[in-house]
């Protein structure tokens, strides 16, 4: 497992656990998804499109050297947050360190337990599309 992975986890759980109630988390994840990039108009492709979200969400990505690079987009401000989040562990990393990679910061800073059950399952379809994407860089398809 990647040192760089927990790293990044680590770091997110300390931003988390400077808050007082959820009320300051959750505009930490809005304001975190007002800063998340979109997609490109042509990036919003069915296949791109995750499955399972209560919103729309796109993720795109693509492997330059060793490491894997994801793009992504919602248009809701919160699951942009949380595709912030998820991008800042797994951006840049090598492909068998993802699909490796135990994502504890989701529990960790309590985002499972506070997300309806609809944004869980999209949560969810996320980081099964970044695991299999990964898988598939690995794997060298």
């Amino acid at each position: 497992m990647s040192n760089k992975i927990n790293s990044v986890q680590d770091r997110i759980i300390d931003e988390f656990s400077s808050f007082n109630d959820w009320f300051d988390k959750y505009e930490y994840v809005i304001r975190k998804g007002k800063e998340l990039k979109g997609l490109d108009k042509e990036l919003k492709s069915d296949e791109n499109g995750i499955g399972g979200c209560q919103s729309d969400v796109w993720i795109s990505s693509e492997q330059k050297e060793s490491k894997i690079h994801f793009l992504a987009d919602s248009d809701s401000l919160i699951v942009k947050g949380i595709l912030s989040l998820v991008l800042e562990v797994v951006n840049d990393q090598e492909p068998k360190d993802i699909v490796d990679a135990d994502f504890y910061f989701i529990d960790k800073i309590g985002l499972n337990n506070h997300l309806s059950p609809s944004r869980l399952n999209g949560l969810n379809a996320i980081m099964n599309r970044i695991k299999t994407d990964s898988k598939k860089y690995a794997s060298g398809d």
